[in-house]
């Protein structure tokens, strides 16, 4: 099997990265196509994760401020959950952030995937907003170290 972690390059493999955004986090949330699409996909370091050739997981890394990194739209495929894809991309956007001389990473993690980042020493700080007014989500972060 082999992983490989990079910025879609095709046309058919960014239709591939935005479907997968779309069905693992809009299509739960009767948003409709086009949702998961926003103006800092331009600026943002695209990250996709490769299993021979089918995407698996994917996030997308924002400049947050002058030493701060976001990621956002953090997905893995449905039956690759558990599989530790996650944990790759994070690990891959983190170690590009720190690089690029980040100082520390902030998210927005779902109610349901907080657990998730804890476990990748993610320290949660608050409840930050409701997503379309329905799904909690809690801002975390993460500080590199030295």
């Amino acid at each position: 099997m082999k992983i490989e972690i990079r910025s879609p390059k095709t046309e058919s493999e960014w239709e591939a990265y935005y479907d997968l955004r779309y069905r693992i986090l809009r299509a739960p949330l009767n948003k409709p196509r086009g949702s998961e699409r926003n103006d800092k996909d331009a600026t943002g370091v695209h990250f996709a994760l490769f299993e021979e050739d089918s995407i698996k997981a994917i996030a997308r890394l924002d400049q947050a401020s002058e030493t701060i990194a976001q990621v956002r739209f953090v997905a893995v495929e449905d039956n690759s959950q558990g599989s530790g894809f996650g944990r790759l991309i994070m690990e891959a956007t983190e170690d590009f952030a720190m690089k690029r001389g980040d100082t520390k990473m902030v998210l927005h993690a779902r109610d349901y995937a907080v657990d998730f980042y804890l476990k990748l020493n993610y320290l949660l700080i608050e409840k930050s907003h409701l997503l379309f007014g329905v799904l909690q989500h809690y801002l975390m972060e993460k500080e590199f170290s030295k």
